[in-house]
């Protein structure tokens, strides 16, 4: 969950390290900080701070952090509270080594009361700080080199980690290890430097030459020496060079206020990204590698779980109902942090989707290494080449719509929904479940989409407006039917997530069955209620909201003359088929939220207690 830079080479490591935080501080805000070891005065100077990365450069301001080598850390609150003395790196009792680590070690506890029985003392709560006296205990106990200490004391470890280790004895050497959390060398040029963090955001304007470290692999990066990888139990591993290719102007707000409007209205591109190449033969036919290679097994599928947490669950509650209608297989939806937990039933005829926008999701990860032990075909939807998930998956299909930044979620729901359509498309129409015309029908709408949604966003301004009626609200209802009812749930999750509004998403039809007795002139209630076969069902539950003095807001098709009759406010949205209507309707809730929240003045991109990557348990 938290961020994690590091540089060693010829550059100053400082620039390098807090430009990188701040691209990553998506991961984590509650403090931050950097270590450097200066050459000259041979000393590694750390400079912390509570709060965000701007307050580290305030911090560090007027001090030394000259220096060719470094680590530095943004973090998300596990153990302790957000503090300058939780925050990271920490260092062990001797000041030799110095530790930044994402992950959660779970016998913290243990190891720390065994290591204050050999005399060692505890300045934070973390368990960070445990580790790092772990590994100084090691070395000191068996006299060992660091990187034999960093093995030897990770064997001890269980739990997730992803760290950087500096030595002040050994200042031209980082070492990095990791399990369950993600971590990436860049290596720069005549393989001289060495850039590492938790994605490749950070360090693809240095170089694109990147290795992915596999689960208890520790990586020893040496200035000016090739780098070395080797396993837990000490054997080398070969080092697997590939190229990334990320597009660094996704990486700015290109002149909007915040990354989260940005990534909202990058959205009918992203989607044009998302069936680039996919939709081929003049839009006549959807051609997905993944369906190609697995043709046999997902014709013979009798069932698909969908796994997957937050917005993601959402998209994947859409997946089942496409995936339902057009190929007749049945799906099954499980929260992944439940899906592991639960003794599930699979076998090898079962076919698993995991979606993950970072695709490093410790529990979706954890639900398909579960899977793929039961022999599960294993089909993974993620948005960042490379990651865990990609990585561990039998097959997938990338969802392309670029780095998302702000946290919360907007064009990787969009883009996991359209690969999901694709998908359904392609099996369906293999299966022989889909008729022709309804194929090509669904294809040429679906190639309009990015156009449609263009008209959506050009009501930002409307939408703006409508949101300054709720920004005071302290509760909404969602409510959806059929297609619409995983947008309100989506909808209701992002007003949440960043305006800090309770509020809940709904099937319509149970509106009776409980939030009902909610409704009164203060709980305003927004209606996902576009044509479709059961329009004139929620036209009486919207019916029944205003009867007890609720206030409507409702997300309707094009010219709904009905609908603009009954609501205290209406957003419009272009005629598609039903199945297709997520991809609109979704937008003006995305816009309605982000408006509320800046009304309210919160801060948009970094909302409290969120992280973009929620890479621990």
């Amino acid at each position: 969950m938290c961020g994690i830079v590091g540089y060693t080479g010829y550059r100053e490591a400082y620039p390098i390290l807090i430009k990188g935080l701040h691209r990553l501080e998506y991961r984590g805000y509650d403090s931050a900080g950097t270590a450097i070891y200066d050459d000259k005065s041979r000393e590694l100077n750390i400079y912390k701070a509570k709060g965000k990365v701007s307050d580290l450069e305030k911090a560090a301001m007027g001090h030394n952090h000259c220096g060719s080598l470094g680590i530095a850390h943004t973090r998300w609150a596990t153990h302790g509270h957000p503090n300058e003395t939780n925050a990271h790196p920490h260092v062990s009792e001797t000041g030799q080594l110095t530790i930044v680590h994402n992950g959660i070690i779970e016998n913290y506890i243990i190891l720390r009361d065994q290591l204050k029985d050999k005399g060692y003392h505890f300045k934070s709560e973390t368990d960070t700080e445990v580790l790092v006296q772990l590994i100084q205990y090691v070395m000191d106990s068996h006299n060992t080199d660091l990187v034999t200490s960093v093995r030897l004391a990770l064997e001890k470890v269980i739990g997730a980690y992803a760290i950087l280790v500096v030595d002040t004895k050994n200042p031209d050497t980082l070492v990095a290890a990791r399990k369950s959390s993600p971590m990436v060398i860049g290596i720069g040029e005549n393989n001289c430097e060495f850039f590492i963090a938790s994605d490749a955001s950070p360090i693809i304007e240095y170089t694109n030459r990147m290795v992915y470290l596999e689960d208890e692999q520790i990586a020893v990066c040496h200035r000016g020496e090739a780098l070395q990888i080797i396993a837990l139990d000490n054997s080398e591993v070969a080092v697997n060079v590939k190229k990334v290719n990320l597009d660094l102007s996704m990486l700015d707000k290109g002149g909007y206020p915040h990354f989260m409007l940005k990534e909202i209205h990058d959205q009918p591109q992203c989607i044009r990204d998302c069936m680039r190449g996919r939709i081929v033969q003049d839009g006549k036919r959807i051609v997905l590698s993944a369906v190609t290679e697995h043709r046999e097994e997902l014709l013979k599928a009798k069932r698909i779980i969908i796994v997957s947490c937050g917005t993601s669950w959402h998209a994947g509650l859409i997946g089942k109902l496409l995936i339902e209608q057009f190929c007749r297989i049945p799906v099954e939806v499980a929260y992944a942090s439940e899906f592991r937990y639960s003794d599930p039933v699979i076998d090898s005829n079962d076919i698993v989707i995991a979606i993950s926008q970072s695709g490093e999701t410790a529990d979706t990860l954890a639900a398909i290494q579960l899977a793929s032990e039961h022999g599960a075909l294993i089909f993974g939807i993620v948005n960042v080449v490379g990651s865990s998930i990609a990585r561990a998956s039998d097959t997938g299909t990338y969802i392309h719509v670029g780095p998302e930044i702000g946290v919360a979620s907007t064009k990787a729901f969009t883009g996991q929904v359209t690969v999901l359509t694709m998908i359904a498309l392609a099996v369906g129409r293999e299966r022989g479940t889909v008729s022709e015309e309804k194929y090509s029908s669904l294809i040429n709408e679906l190639l309009t989409i990015p156009e449609l949604m263009e008209k959506v966003l050009a009501q930002d301004e409307k939408i703006k407006l409508i949101a300054q009626q709720y920004a005071t609200s302290h509760n909404m209802l969602y409510l959806g039917r059929a297609y619409n009812y995983p947008v309100a749930l989506e909808g209701a999750l992002k007003l949440k997530e960043i305006s800090y509004i309770h509020a809940e998403g709904y099937p319509a039809a149970e509106m009776k069955h409980g939030p009902i007795a909610l409704v009164d002139e203060n709980m305003p209630v927004v209606f996902i209620a576009t044509h479709h076969k059961l329009y004139e069902k929620i036209l009486s539950n919207m019916q029944e909201v205003i009867a007890r003095k609720g206030k409507v807001l409702a997300i309707v098709t094009e010219g709904d003359e009905t609908i603009k009759g009954m609501a205290e406010n209406i957003i419009e949205v272009p005629q598609v088929d039903n199945s297709l209507a997520p991809l609109l309707t979704v937008l003006p809730l995305q816009m309605l939220a982000y408006h509320v929240a800046v009304a309210k003045g919160l801060d948009v991109d970094q909302p409290r207690n969120l992280a973009k990557s929620v890479t621990v348990e």
